[in-house]
């Protein structure tokens, strides 16, 4: 708890033990270390612990401490759950713009930092107070962060409004697009227009954070409802002239859905592509139909370096999966990643999100992940063609047993 957070303290002597209880606990969670979970599979390492939970949002969010107007220590402002958070490194600190959603089903946007990227974040003091345009949105959520080469932070985030043309009875119709704003320190957000496009809605939006012939480039995923894709056809592409007022004429899809695979109902870009030698390394998320409702994973593709809309590694199946207690939560079964930090060392981590609830770190490196993007046989597209390649991953290694 900062020095101004605790000059706000004020306890009533009956509810003392217990606020000190709860301060201990808080305490305890933030200073918790995390540790790896397992040996990982070669390509990816989960850790422990999950990195943010409601529980890590700080007491004074929840609470009123004032004895007058609290006498019984009540919770007043509930946190539902922390999770789907945007990633970066901003002076010698791990980062999370995480969506932080109260009790009141309002969602909106917190920064936590960490010393280590694993363990240890912490909130900063106040929520981001993101300005409103002239059509105020109802809900805000899963922002990317996006450090671009003109210079700015831009944060894209999607925008949720009621939709003005639903039937008066129907209180569920929404219409999702992608929110700019941009800053250069975290702490002061300038609006921007939000995105538009030809399509009717707009989520999982992403910016390049390069400049593709002088213009502003965009990762989008055009649908025609707020929940089903409906003629949308995957992740897209399409580039502005100006982000200040941000227009895309024309998309076309850079890693469309599939039938039978692990991007059948949608799909939908991650945080901002990582930049290497052999290419634009990218993280997506994938979702299909269950008989228990929608299964979300997380997989990985390359696009060319010159041309990040052309995919040139489309390794099969899911790099993350939910696994355990990552399973529950208020949306099940599913996993979900807007952030992901390179460091010098080109570890990566990769921040995702379980089941609409918590925020995990998994590890990796980005030789590791060029080389499971080049080498993992892509999807094969029939159950035959899937065990044919898999029989000659097992007679090569039984070739090599027998050496």
């Amino acid at each position: 708890m900062t020095s101004e957070a605790k000059d706000m303290v004020r306890v009533a002597p009956s509810d003392e033990q217990r606020f000190a209880e709860l301060e201990a606990s808080y305490h305890r969670l933030l200073t918790r270390r995390n540790e790896y979970a397992g040996a990982g599979n070669g390509t990816i390492r989960r850790y422990r612990y999950p990195v943010l939970t409601a529980d890590h949002t700080p007491p004074f969010w929840r609470y009123d401490l004032n004895p007058e107007s609290n006498p019984f220590l009540m919770e007043r402002m509930g946190i539902n759950a922390v999770f789907n958070a945007g990633a970066m490194r901003f002076e010698d600190r791990y980062i999370l713009v995480a969506r932080v959603e109260g009790v009141d089903r309002k969602s909106f946007l917190a920064i936590a930092e960490s010393p280590t990227g694993v363990d240890q974040f912490r909130f900063w003091d106040y929520p981001i107070e993101m300005p409103e345009t002239d059509v105020p949105d109802v809900n805000i959520y899963d922002m990317r962060l996006v450090r671009h080469e003109d210079g700015w932070i831009y944060g894209i985030f999607c925008t949720e409004r009621k939709d003005p043309d639903a039937p008066a009875h129907d209180l569920s119709s929404a219409i999702a697009q992608a929110g700019i704003a941009r800053t250069r320190d975290l702490r002061t957000w300038e609006r921007l227009p939000d995105l538009r496009t030809n399509s009717p809605q707009q989520r999982n939006v992403v910016l390049h954070p390069e400049f593709i012939d002088g213009k502003y480039a965009f990762y989008t995923r055009p649908q025609d409802g707020f929940i089903d894709t409906g003629s949308g056809g995957g992740i897209g592409w399409g580039v502005c002239d100006d982000i200040t007022n941000a227009v895309i004429e024309h998309e076309c899809i850079v890693d469309g859905r599939a039938y039978h695979t692990i991007k059948e109902t949608k799909n939908g870009q991650g945080p901002a592509p990582i930049k290497t030698d052999a290419g634009w390394l990218h993280l997506a998320h994938g979702v299909r139909g269950t008989a228990a409702g929608l299964r979300y994973v997380l997989y990985t593709f390359v696009t060319d370096l010159t041309e990040p809309w052309r995919v040139i590694h489309a390794p099969g199946g899911h790099l993350i999966a939910p696994s355990g207690d990552e399973r529950i939560g208020d949306v099940s079964n599913v996993v979900f990643s807007n952030g992901w930090i390179r460091r010098d060392d080109d570890t990566v981590l990769i921040y995702y999100a379980s089941s609409d609830s918590r925020m995990h770190v998994a590890e990796t490196s980005v030789e590791r992940l060029l080389d499971y993007a080049a080498n993992t046989p892509s999807d094969a597209g029939r159950s035959a063609a899937a065990v044919e390649d898999r029989v000659q991953l097992i007679r090569r290694n039984l070739n090599i047993r027998d050496v």
